[in-house]
């Protein structure tokens, strides 16, 4: 029986993934000039790749093309805060209400918890968490509502880098990611909704208070 060998990736795909962690862990800073000639050096590969993986970080949100300036690795403001957690307080809480009521399989969002305590530095708690969240709604029965979460979570990320750089919040937010996760656990559908959004609201508003929603206005 001969073994199946392990598909090598592309190398468009090799060079996404190694911007995109750049950029999620705080190696590429917003508004950073993302240079084609010194990415192609830096990854051992032609331009080719490179422009094509810089297209399409900038269709997810990550980095803005500019005519004059170039690729630059996109700006964190208020406003852009505001669009994209928007989005995750009309979703997530109700996506994983879905998932607890389904009977969904926990054990990733634990895993990734206990990946987040032990880390060692800032891009491993950072990578661990942001899979939390993902493990709270990919099981929730819905794969289009999956899919839209997963459109804005390398938002979600590059606006969390930007905070946790300017204010580090980790104790606090693992002990709310527990409490998430312990609702949900104890099969408390609507609890953990709640905390869940009590969670990611704060979060924005501690970090950009001028971000707060419309939803969320007084």
């Amino acid at each position: 029986m001969t073994s199946v060998p392990t598909p090598i990736p592309s190398r468009t795909q090799f060079v996404l993934e190694g911007i995109k962690h750049r950029i999620l862990t705080g190696q590429l800073t917003p508004g950073q000039a993302l240079v084609e000639t010194e990415l192609a050096a830096q990854f051992g590969v032609s331009k080719t790749p490179v422009r094509e993986a810089l297209k399409t970080l900038a269709g997810t949100g990550l980095v803005v093309m500019n005519q004059y300036k170039g690729v630059t690795v996109r700006m964190v403001d208020a406003d852009m805060a505001r669009e994209v957690y928007d989005v995750r307080l009309l979703l997530e809480p109700e996506v994983l209400r879905r998932s607890v009521r389904r009977g969904s399989s926990l054990d990733t969002a634990r895993e990734a918890l206990e990946r987040a305590d032990a880390a060692t530095d800032t891009a491993q708690r950072s990578l661990a968490n942001r899979e939390f969240h993902r493990s709270l709604y990919v099981r929730c029965g819905n794969p289009l509502l999956g899919r839209m979460l997963d459109e804005v979570r390398d938002q979600a990320a590059l606006v969390s880098a930007v905070a946790w750089a300017a204010n580090p919040s980790w104790e606090r937010e693992a002990t709310e990611h527990r409490e998430i996760l312990r609702l949900a656990l104890d099969g408390d559908a609507d609890g953990a909704a709640r905390a869940l959004h009590s969670h990611i609201a704060s979060f924005v508003q501690r970090a950009f208070p001028g971000a707060q929603g419309e939803g969320e206005q007084e």
